[in-house]
Order: structure tokens, then sequence, then C-alpha cells
């Protein structure tokens, strides 16, 4: 399976990301830059976390405007597994691929620590390889990361079991629900602000984010791979 890393101006997790990828994953990833017009030629897009455009206006704000953005939309379309995390999060809700907003942490600080989730929906692309309600430690690093929707939206969330994620005993930032990540409808774009790509080697604090990664190309092996 083929990974495209997005890197935007001010981007700082795409280091994580690539090496989750490709030393712990052992499949491949390119770094592709912001002003990149065709994606069709990886098979999964990831967008990491950092600062994209300096976070001026507003987190992701700027980033939706980059070249790039137009083909991400065009591989989400397409049903690619498209996984935001962190900025990249933010990134996804300003170009409208997926609902709601982050606002400032309720405590207006910038949190960078380990936090405990719960897998509330393991029927995903992103999530098959951990069970119903297991409890993950995944770092989190943010100052944006407070979630918000308005009544509508999180009604639609809960009823199409689009909320993958919650934070299990401490909501580090207010996020609505205690939400850490969520799909869209289609199920093939995820956002979430912990970093699964920090969990991947027991050297750096534990392995529960390899899963998300391992699930994304198990699901693509079952769907492109033929057996014999």
């Amino acid at each position: 399976m083929k990974f495209a890393v997005l890197v935007f101006p001010g981007s700082n997790c795409d280091l994580d990301m690539y090496h989750a990828i490709k030393d712990e994953l052992g499949e491949e990833a390119e770094y592709v830059w912001h002003d990149t017009k065709d994606l069709s030629s990886y098979d999964g897009i990831l967008l990491p976390g950092g600062f994209s455009y300096g976070d001026y206006l507003r987190c992701g704000a700027i980033a939706q405007f980059s070249n790039v953005m137009s083909e991400v939309k065009k591989a989400a379309d397409a049903g690619k597994p498209v996984l935001g995390i962190c900025n990249g999060f933010q990134i996804l809700t300003e170009a409208g691929l997926l609902p709601g907003a982050l606002l400032r942490n309720k405590n207006l600080k910038f949190m960078c620590r380990t936090s405990e989730l719960t897998v509330v929906n393991n029927n995903t692309m992103f999530t098959s390889d951990y069970a119903k309600d297991q409890v993950i430690k995944v770092p989190i690093a943010h100052g944006e990361g407070n979630y918000t929707c308005d009544e509508e939206t999180l009604a639609s969330l809960k009823a199409n079991n689009q909320i993958v994620f919650t934070y299990t005993n401490d909501n580090p930032n207010g996020s609505v629900e205690d939400i850490a990540g969520i799909v869209n409808e289609r199920g093939n774009v995820l956002g979430m602000m912990p970093h699964p790509e920090r969990a991947v080697h027991e050297l750096i604090g534990g392995t529960d984010g390899l899963a998300l990664f391992k699930s994304m190309v198990k699901q693509w092996r079952e769907s492109h791979v033929s057996h014999a």
C-alpha cells in the first residue's frame, strides 16, 4: 500500500508519520508537498500534525485552500482512506470533509501528554484491528483540540456511528461528548486529535497506535489484492 504524507508549510509531524508507515508498518510512503496537483498514484492520504501556515486566521484555515486539498477531496470521493491527525483533523474540518470545528482547549493551554482513548466504533477501515470499547494509550499535543458542533450535527454523528474515539476518563480539551476522533458518513475519512503515529514502538511509549495503520492496510489488501 502506498501512502502520501502531505507536507504544508509549518507541518512538524510529517517525519513521525513517515516513520510509522515506512519503518514500523513496512509500507510505502512519500512526502507530498502542498502544491501537488495529482494524488492518483497513492492508495491512502495522510495529513499530519503541526502548525500549517503558522495557524494564522484559524488552525487549518489557510491550508484548506492549498492545491493538494482539491486532490484530497477527489481521493475521499473515490473511497480512498484519508487520515487527518491533530492539525490534519483541523484542516479536514475547515475543508468541509468532516463536520464540526476545533476550538481552543478549555483551559486555554497547550497540552502534551499521554491520553487514554476508548475505541467507540471498531467497524471502520481505521479501527478493525481494535476491539470495541478497547482502551488505548495515545499521546496528545495540541492547543486547539476542543471539538465542537451544533446539536443537529452531534445527533447525526451519533445516529450514523461516526464517533470513533472518545477520551476515556479525562477529557483534556473540553470536546463535546468527550470526542477525540470522528469519521465522515462514508467512513473513509478519519480525523482525530491524538497522535497514533507517536505510539508505534515500545521505545517511544507503546504500540497502541499501530493497529490503526494496520487496519488501513488490512482493509486495502482485502479490497485490492486478489486471493489465489
